[in-house]
C-alpha cells in the first residue's frame, strides 16, 4: 500500500523530492519526471501511481531545477504596447489558454513605445524559450540576434519590412483585403463622400488596411473624400472625426476607422456632440470585431478578424520552432477576415450589396439591421 511505504520514509517535508515519490510509487525517477513533463509519454497505470504519491506527499515539481536540466524554461514571453486597444486583452487571453494548454506560461510585459527592443533585452534575460510580440515593432538587429540565440520571435498582428535582415515570422489577419472590402461595400451602397481615419500611420496593419481601402476606392472611380489620423486613441479618433465633420455642407457621408476601438469613440463623437444621426446623416465602419461591436448601442459594421485562427497559427509556429532547434526560415501567415454588415450602415442605392470581387478572399456577412 502506499501509505504503508510513505510511513517506512523518514525525512522531512520541505525535502520531498522526486526520489521519495518515485520509492513511494515504485516507479523510476524518469517516470516521476515524465509525469509531470507536458507531452511526454507515461503510460495511465504509472500516472495515477505516481499522482497519488505526489498528493500524499504534498510534492510539488520544482519548475526552476528541471528548466536548469531541459535547457527550457516553458516560459513563452509577450510583448505588449496597446492593452487599452479592446482587440488585445482578448488576444492575450485566447494566446495565454493555448500556451498554457501545451503546459507554457506567459512572461506578460507592457511597452510604452511602439518599439519592442528595450523590452526583449529584458525577455532575454528570462531565459524564455519563444518571444510573441504584439502592437509592438523589432528592429532587424534584435530580430536576427534573437534567431541566433535560438528563441523564436512571432510578430502577432504585425509584420516586419520585407527583405528585413533577420525577419521573424508574423502571424496576421488580411488587412490589406479588408480595407478593400471596405471600400468596396461603401462604393456599392451609394456613399460618395467617404472618410478615412487612420490608426498609428507607422504600424503595419494601418499601412495595409488604407493601402487596400485606397486602391479599392480608386478602381470604383471614387477617392478618400476627408483623412484624420486617430492613432489607434479614442480620444485623438473622437478629435479628428470632429474636424472631418465640421464643415456641414463638405461633411461625409461615410468614415471607416482604422479600429473598433477608435469606431465607437468617433460613433459617440457624432451622435452625442455633433447630432448626426448613424447610419442616417453618416455611416460608419470599423476594423476588428470585438464583442463590444455588435452591442445593440454600436452595431458597428466591421471587419471581423480571424482571431483564434491567428492565436492557433502563433502558437503553432512557435510549437514547431521548439520542436526543431536549427535555425528555421521566417513565415509569413495571412489568414482572411469577414466584413460584417450591421445597421451603422445604410444602403442609398436601396439594395444591400454583396461583395463579388474574385480577387479578394475576404467574406461579407450581412446581419439584420438594429440597435442604432
Amino acid at each position: 500500500m502506499l501509505s504503508e511505504r510513505l510511513n517506512g520514509l523518514k525525512f522531512m517535508k520541505t525535502g520531498i523530492t522526486s526520489f521519495h515519490v518515485a520509492r513511494v510509487a515504485q516507479v523510476s525517477q524518469s517516470a516521476v519526471s515524465r509525469t509531470f513533463t507536458p507531452g511526454a509519454s507515461v503510460s495511465e497505470g504509472t500516472r495515477r501511481k505516481v499522482m497519488e504519491a505526489a498528493r500524499m506527499l504534498g510534492y510539488r515539481p520544482n519548475a526552476h531545477a528541471r528548466s536548469l536540466i531541459t535547457k527550457r524554461s516553458r516560459i513563452i514571453g509577450v510583448v505588449l504596447s496597446y492593452l487599452d486597444n479592446l482587440f488585445y486583452p482578448i488576444a492575450l487571453q485566447r494566446l495565454a489558454e493555448h500556451l498554457q494548454r501545451d503546459g507554457y506560461h506567459v512572461l506578460l510585459f507592457i511597452n510604452e513605445n511602439p518599439n519592442a527592443d528595450n523590452l526583449v533585452n529584458q525577455l532575454l534575460g528570462y531565459h524564455v524559450d519563444g518571444i510573441v510580440i504584439a502592437s509592438a515593432t523589432l528592429s532587424s538587429g534584435l530580430a536576427k540576434q534573437c534567431a541566433e540565440s535560438g528563441i523564436p520571435v512571432v510578430l502577432f498582428n504585425r509584420v516586419m519590412a520585407r527583405g528585413s535582415e533577420g525577419a521573424v515570422s508574423s502571424v496576421r489577419g488580411d488587412n490589406l483585403q479588408g480595407g478593400c472590402a471596405v471600400a468596396e461595400f461603401l462604393v456599392n451602397s451609394g456613399h460618395e463622400r467617404i472618410a478615412y481615419i487612420a490608426g498609428s500611420q507607422e504600424s503595419s496593419t494601418n499601412l495595409e488596411r488604407e493601402k487596400g481601402f485606397r486602391e479599392a476606392l480608386e478602381a470604383k472611380g471614387s477617392r478618400v473624400w476627408a483623412f484624420g489620423v486617430g492613432n489607434y486613441a479614442p480620444a485623438e479618433a473622437a478629435s479628428a472625426a470632429r474636424t472631418l465633420f465640421s464643415r456641414p455642407r463638405e461633411r461625409p457621408d461615410a468614415v471607416f476607422v482604422a479600429s473598433d476601438h477608435m469606431a465607437f469613440a468617433v460613433m459617440d463623437t457624432l451622435r452625442f456632440e455633433l447630432g448626426l444621426r448613424i447610419p442616417q446623416d453618416v455611416s460608419v465602419v470599423g476594423f476588428d470585431d470585438v464583442p463590444q461591436a455588435s452591442w445593440p448601442s454600436y452595431a458597428l459594421t466591421t471587419v471581423a478578424q480571424p482571431l483564434e485562427r491567428m492565436v492557433s497559427e502563433t502558437v503553432g509556429l512557435l510549437r514547431s520552432y521548439l520542436r526543431d532547434d536549427s535555425l528555421q526560415p521566417a513565415q509569413e501567415v495571412v489568414l482572411p477576415g469577414e466584413l460584417k454588415i450591421r445597421s451603422s450602415t445604410r444602403d442609398l442605392t436601396g439594395v444591400l450589396h454583396r461583395r463579388s470581387d474574385r480577387k479578394s478572399s475576404t467574406k461579407t456577412q450581412t446581419k439584420s439591421p438594429g440597435g442604432n
